[in-house]
């Protein structure tokens, strides 16, 4: 009976041993980490080594070999990597493995510094943490030159960041240098249009930005952007001293240090793209779609091209109306003599002017041939028909009403074909007394540009109810078409259905006409206004939310206009307002104003920045993700270590009984 008892403890001595190492077993994998691949990895690569080393003398090899700390990537080379001077072959950048090697191509230029500046390009293999602002410099002589230029490029329409636009200097002075020479030495706009020239040489440069189509670093084409400084650069260097804060897990302050470090100057340069208006003219194309129309389509703004019949015994302004566009660039004659139309080739002689290799205009001659290929058949007679009316089609008549109509707005109104005899007599507009609508006057225009627009103008009255009124077969085309009965009843709004704004402007130059926008959320003008005597006023403003632009107008033309490179014109200036506008129905809102209450490139309101700071969702997902772990592996490793003891006590319990038992 004893000897059976010890040999029952020591079986369940033994069992539980089992039971306890198990446990252990089962708390120390759960520490290991979870099934999705434990913690998100957040530092960038770190570099161990360089072959040359930063800031190297007489380096002789092209081939640069960074080494990191893990496995590495390279994401856009050819955006991200800016290699200074600028090279004519573009280098083999590769990632391998943790290296990064980058062999230059062009042969290394005597007593130079280089200068490799990666800017995010190089990432981890895992999670793509970036290594921000990496660069490598060394020379070829026996001095590594350090000075930079630092700043922005902004759009100078809109104050929006350029990306990706190449920024260079020149130690020639010259207006010319620009035109004629490769950049000394560049750098590139980032996402938010920054850049940093580094590696210069101490002395007097000027700066440009350049989106060099060809990459021949030169501005030697006017369809690409610029940016060009007046004034002469001299980089500079001085001490600075900064605070940096250290906080504690509370995020409460820990310790405040001075940190003292030198700052590279100027670090502020903002530079406002532009493109030249200039555009190269040619003959695009001529077509006939239909019998009745004939097209020339420019490849650009031209001057009105001499256009002579050949097969056509007179001018073609006596069997044609001419539709253009502002520029000229698209040509459209509606043919108004049907023995013309029926014609199925019409040749015409038209002299016009083309831009030359040499960016020169030269007056050109073709013969264009309008074949119609579009000429229908007689169909067969259908005898089901025999006897049905014919379908009539009408002469289409569009406006622009809307049952509630601005009292600042134009009626606009659109025909689908050329017509004649189009006058007042057509049209009744009557305004409504009682249940009766009275004959009003007004004034109808044509448009200048497409005869088949017109627009009707009248003084509105706000409340009141008008009436717009064509009869049936009151108009008719070129084409023989006549107009259905058309009927439109519309209100205009109260003048407590609007608001107004009063802008009282400030710091805009003196004696240049000037005049301000207003803005949606796309940033997208949608009302104008002069400024005079230094103010700017909006009336009968539609409620909603609005932002602000102010255009130095220096032609005073009303539009906002671009600059040329080879007269040393900048574009006119623009400058935002600071804020978004609330305009409630029948508010007046007054806004003091002063154009200079910020730099440029920190005018422009967030909300309507289309090139704005992007918000990393990848790593904020990654963060939420981690603390998810740390949470569920907490969780169960103190559910492990519950589990674990309750089993230690149970099997306690139960050895204790084994041995009372068997004593």
């Amino acid at each position: 009976m004893l000897k059976y008892s010890i040999t029952s403890v020591r079986k369940d001595v033994i069992r539980n041993l089992i039971l306890v190492v198990s446990g252990i077993i089962v708390i120390s994998c759960a520490s290991i980490g979870s099934p999705s691949g434990g913690d998100y990895d957040f530092d960038p690569p770190k570099v161990l080594s360089s072959t040359p080393q930063p800031n190297q003398t007489f380096v002789k090899s092209g081939k640069i070999q960074i080494v990191f700390d893990e496995l590495v990537q390279i994401e856009k080379p050819m955006e991200k990597v800016i290699v200074t001077p600028p090279q004519k072959n573009f280098p083999i950048i590769r990632a391998q493995n943790n290296r990064v090697i980058v062999e230059l191509k062009d042969t290394l230029i005597a007593n130079t510094t280089y200068t490799v500046d990666f800017t995010d390009a190089i990432v981890d293999n895992n999670e793509k943490n970036a290594l921000e602002n990496f660069a490598l410099s060394f020379s070829t002589g026996e001095i590594v030159d350090t000075l930079s230029i630092s700043g922005k490029v902004l759009s100078a329409y809109n104050l929006e960041p350029v990306s990706g636009m190449y920024v260079g200097i020149h130690s020639d002075l010259s207006d010319t240098a620009f035109t004629k020479l490769p950049f000394k030495r560049i750098s590139r706009t980032n996402e938010l249009g920054r850049f940093t020239i580094k590696g210069i040489a101490p002395g007097e440069y000027k700066l440009y930005a350049l989106d060099d189509v060809n990459r021949d670093y030169k501005y030697d084409n006017p369809a690409e952007a610029i940016a060009f400084l007046e004034t002469i650069i001299v980089p500079t260097v001085q001490g600075a001293v900064r605070e940096d804060t250290i906080f504690n897990k509370d995020l409460t302050v820990d310790t405040i240090r001075t940190v003292n470090y030198t700052k590279f100057l100027p670090d502020n340069v903002v530079l406002r793209s532009f493109t030249s208006d200039f555009k190269r003219q040619y003959l695009q194309k001529h077509e006939r779609l239909t019998d009745d129309i004939i097209s020339i389509y420019f490849g650009s703004a031209t001057e009105m091209p001499k256009i002579e019949p050949l097969d056509v015994p007179y001018g073609i302004s006596e069997w044609t109306v001419l539709e253009r566009t502002a520029g000229n660039d698209t040509l459209k004659f509606w043919i108004t003599e049907k023995a013309i139309a029926d014609m199925d080739t019409i040749n015409l002689k038209v002299s016009y002017n083309k831009t030359d290799s040499l960016n020169l205009l030269q007056s050109v001659t073709d013969t264009l041939k309008f074949i119609n290929r579009t000429k229908k058949k007689t169909p067969p007679k259908d005898e089901k028909k025999k006897g049905k009316e014919p379908e009539i089609t009408f002469l289409a008549l569009t406006t622009n009403i809307a049952q509630t109509f601005d009292v600042y707005r134009n009626i606009d109104i659109e025909f689908d074909f050329p017509v004649k005899d189009f006058d007042k007599s057509k049209i009744r507009l009557g305004l409504k007394a009682d249940s009766t609508y009275s004959d009003v006057n007004y004034i109808l225009k044509q448009d200048t540009l497409n005869p088949r627009k017109y627009q009707l103008q009248h003084k509105w009255r706000f409340g009141e109810e008008y009436r717009f009124a064509v009869d049936s077969g009151a108009i008719h085309s070129y084409s023989g078409l006549w107009n259905d009965r058309l009927e439109a009843l519309f209100k205009i709004k109260k003048l407590d259905e609007y608001g107004s704004f009063i802008f009282s402007m400030s710091n805009l130059p003196d004696s240049v006409p000037a005049f301000v926008e207003l803005l949606d959320k796309s940033d997208k003008a949608m009302y104008q206004a002069p400024v005079k005597d230094g103010a700017a006023s909006f009336e009968f403003i539609n409620p909603g939310i609005y932002y602000a632009r102010a255009i130095v107008d220096n032609n005073g033309n009303g539009k906002w206009d671009t600059g040329e490179y080879s007269e040393m014109r900048q574009p006119e200036m623009v400058y935002y307002y600071s804020k978004a506008l609330d305009l409630k129905p029948f508010w007046e809102i007054k806004e003091y104003w002063d154009v200079l209450w910020a730099p440029l490139d920190k005018q422009k309101p967030l909300d309507i920045t289309k090139n704005k700071p992007k918000d990393d969702e990848k790593r904020k997902k990654a963060m939420e993700r981690r603390d998810a772990q740390n949470e569920k592996r907490e969780s169960q490793q103190k559910s492990n270590r519950n589990n674990a003891n309750g089993m230690n006590q149970n099997q306690n319990q139960n050895t204790g009984a084994n041995y009372n038992q068997s004593y």
